[in-house]
């Protein structure tokens, strides 16, 4: 059990251009005197698996202790249930719907709490801002030193939420696209770490999606290909990418999240 934390992240869809994130650290800050970083706000809107993508990212990289708030909650006001899940090195805080889950999973072994004690949410909870009211105290409370057992009971029917594995053949592998990012870079739940394994910089693979096929080269990075190429590599969050050197590759190939990829060695 870790305690004592003193940084929090905040993970949203709310943007920028309102009070929504300024309210939520206006509560922390009443609370706890925890650093508070802003991980993303421009999350699309009620898009949860999006959402746990990016927390599945970037946990690893802060460090122990920390308490990662994620709020893309289109069950807001209904009977889903907030949580707290805890891991050996950090904690998360947010909806019951799978958001805080593959970030957990990565994590390693990890323990789920339904938040039910009033004592460490706003004395007055909105139907629709829970983020406010429930999440952000929650998080600072934490911070403080409160159990988890304080703020609520263990529960193992929480809402999970898994981006799936690739599944090998002889010469293919299949996976499906779970991220598409800022650049048009397309990504993959495939493994990079596996994917090495069989196959080497430098060679020519067909990547099929949609009914398409494209010859692309599997690279080391972007500059690797001429400008406006497709290639394939393995990206900074360790899946391999399919992506155009100064391009946008989900565009030209028209592809959206969930949809499954094969790629033929």
């Amino acid at each position: 059990m870790v305690v004592g934390m003193r940084t929090i992240t905040l993970l949203s869809d709310f943007g920028m251009d309102n009070g929504y994130v300024a309210q939520m650290k206006g509560v922390i800050s009443g609370i706890s005197d925890a650093r508070i970083i802003d991980v993303s706000h421009e999350v699309t809107p009620h898009a949860v698996r999006e959402a746990a993508f990016i927390l599945q990212t970037i946990v690893s990289y802060y460090p122990v202790g920390t308490v990662h708030v994620a709020v893309v909650d289109p069950g807001v006001g209904t009977d889903r249930r907030g949580i707290i899940v805890t891991t050996r090195s950090h904690v998360l805080v947010g909806p019951d719907n799978g958001v805080l889950i593959p970030a957990a999973r990565f994590l390693g072994d990890f323990v789920v709490y339904e938040i039910t004690n009033k004592e460490y949410m706003l004395k007055e909870i909105s139907n629709t801002f829970q983020g406010r009211d429930v999440f952000a105290p929650v998080a600072a409370y934490i911070t403080k030193g409160v159990v988890f057992d304080a703020i609520g009971k263990k529960i193992t029917d929480y809402i999970d939420l898994d981006f799936g594995h690739e599944v090998y053949s002889e010469n293919t592998v299949s996976g499906k696209i779970i991220f598409i990012d800022r650049f048009g870079n397309i990504i993959t739940n495939i493994s990079g770490v596996r994917l090495k394994d069989r196959l080497s910089l430098g060679k020519h693979v067909t990547v099929s999606v949609n009914n398409q096929s494209h010859q692309v080269l599997f690279v080391k990075s972007y500059g690797f290909v001429g400008k406006g190429e497709l290639l394939a590599t393995i990206g900074s969050s360790h899946y391999l990418e399919i992506s155009m050197n100064q391009g946008n590759a989900a565009q030209i190939l028209s592809v959206k999240e969930d949809d499954e990829i094969k790629i033929i060695f």
